[in-house]
């Protein structure tokens, strides 16, 4: 099947018309939903309760662990059909299924290899989002699988307990892949996140939510027709794959583990009732201390582990219209998707319920990096689907870095649309935003942020443990249609006094890779 995106589209690249900086929410407590122009409101709001269904699990990735120690897992990305919608068959792609893939689960410490076939008819490849992880594993567009191919990529667990999730990574193609359903989530533990005063049971009280929009055709395929500016926006939520769920909460509380899944999407949290919740983890691990909140904002690609109290009534969890504290005028609200509204999940109190003990007021301890200490600044802009004014380019080397350098990295959008930023191998802190502390719920570790049009952002980040002379990691905005249209870099981790390497890598198969340019790039 073509691609539809590519470096080289030849279709004009369209900016909707100019808006002022204070035509969209800013802060990243406050992220635009986006729907295709012209559409009026959505919502989904007021579904009858008989017509939702069980939210499916994924499965526990089932494995092995060899004589050498290592965990291992086998994924198979095949092609099937789901019942996303009800009374339809959709044809979708999966791992070990027909659509999104088990959840993988592994302890920090543990080295984990996988055994990875590709059953579908084009290349595609694994991106392990959030991990720390060695270059030539990280599944990125250099490590392609071909149609019937394997990869066998390993490394040793060494970060925070965190939620990641794994999903296709083949440059100009990764929108359509994960909207075909190539998604899935990696659970990291430590002894913090299984401690017993937070909810750990999998599928009981500790709860995966991949959140993704979708649209249809009449038959009840996937209607991939007609991008927006940023990307295949759906008028219908999925929520583990279907659309419509509910979940029977055995106790007082339940930890919902949320992932963006979507390609363009943005998505404002919050319960229906109004009530708090507690976030108590980010992107890359657990917040010092439990944040609460009635509202929270997720760009593609980021994700959040909320713990939500479940009384004697059913609770929804929803995607709210975006607040506008300056006055968006209803003409803009509606252009862009601002008063979309969607339920996501509705939370049911089971007939017998467990007590739990009460959430504890630290979580974790995070040491702060210094910007004082930064022996690298770097600047990132994003404007037309290029960063610093260069579109990727999969010969190019974009910068190095040494590795066990703190480096601080600028992030400014200059574009009237939402972007994000997202970083390979490493989790950042952010710095300030616009030139202000973060607030409470950004102070953890992130590898995903958003950037508000008209924002500057700064990054603090180190690259530790593996370098690499020859494959290289990537940066880029994580709206999947933008990283395809060339909004991405790439870079390389060098040790002290190594120096890139010429190219000698095989031109076909998993460890493919052009001939690269190691020009300076547009990092420095």
């Amino acid at each position: 099947m073509p691609r539809l995106f590519t470096t080289t589209d030849p279709r004009p690249i369209r900016h909707r018309s100019t808006l002022s900086r204070r035509t969209f929410l800013t802060g990243l407590a406050a992220v635009p939903v986006i729907a295709t122009v012209g559409c009026s409101p959505r919502t989904t709001a007021g579904a009858a309760p008989d017509t939702l269904r069980p939210l499916p699990i994924p499965p526990l990735a089932p494995s092995t662990v060899d004589a050498t120690g290592t965990r291992r897992f086998t994924l198979t990305a095949a092609s099937g059909t789901t019942e996303m919608i009800p009374g339809k068959r959709t044809p979708t792609w999966g791992f070990n299924g027909s659509i999104l893939g088990p959840t993988i689960r592994a302890r920090r410490g543990e080295k984990v290899g996988f055994t990875i076939t590709n059953r579908l008819p084009e290349p595609t490849t694994v991106h392990w989002h959030g991990m720390h992880v060695p270059a030539r594993h990280d599944g990125g567009p250099h490590q392609t699988i071909a149609p019937g191919g394997t990869w066998k990529p390993e490394w040793t667990v060494n970060q925070p307990g965190a939620t990641l999730w794994y999903h296709p990574h083949p440059h100009g193609s990764t929108e359509k892949h994960a909207y075909r359903g190539l998604a899935g989530m990696f659970l990291v533990d430590d002894d913090q996140t299984t401690t017993a005063a937070l909810p750990h049971d999998y599928g009981v009280d500790d709860i995966p939510l991949i959140v993704q929009d979708r649209r249809f055709t009449a038959s009840g395929a996937l209607d991939e027709s007609s991008p927006s500016d940023i990307g295949l926006l759906g008028d219908t939520i999925i929520t583990n794959g279907i659309a419509g769920t509910y979940f029977d909460v055995a106790g007082p509380r339940v930890r919902l583990r949320i992932l963006n899944g979507s390609g363009g999407r943005m998505y404002n949290f919050g319960l229906a009732d109004g009530s708090a919740f507690s976030m108590i983890a980010s992107d890359g691990g657990l917040l010092p201390r439990p944040v609460s909140l009635t509202r929270l904002a997720l760009s593609p690609g980021e994700r959040a582990e909320i713990v939500v109290s479940v009384g004697q009534s059913p609770v929804r969890l929803r995607a709210f219209p975006f607040d506008d504290p300056q006055g968006i005028g209803n003409d803009d609200a509606a252009q862009f998707g601002l008063d979309d509204s969607f339920d996501i999940l509705e939370l049911r109190p089971a007939e017998t319920r467990t007590p739990a003990p009460a959430l504890p007021t630290s979580l974790a301890t995070i040491s702060q990096l210094n910007p004082a200490t930064a022996a690298v600044r770097r600047r990132f802009d994003l404007q037309w689907y290029m960063i610093n004014r260069q579109r990727m380019d999969m010969n190019r080397i974009d910068h190095t870095s040494r590795v066990d350098t703190t480096e601080l990295w600028t992030v400014r959008n200059r574009d009237n649309w939402p972007h994000n930023f997202h970083v390979h191998d490493t989790q950042f802190q952010i710095v300030d935003v616009d030139g202000r502390r973060p607030p409470a719920h950004l102070s953890g570790w992130k590898d995903t942020v958003y950037v508000p049009p008209g924002s500057t952002i700064r990054l603090i980040l180190r690259f530790s443990d593996y370098t690499d002379p020859t494959f290289p990691y990537m940066y880029h905005c994580h709206l999947m249609l933008h990283e395809d249209q060339g909004m991405m870099g790439q870079f390389l981790v060098l040790a002290p006094g190594q120096r890139p390497a010429p190219m000698t890598m095989p031109m076909s198969g998993p460890d493919a890779m052009p001939g690269m340019d190691h020009g300076s790039g547009s990092g420095h």
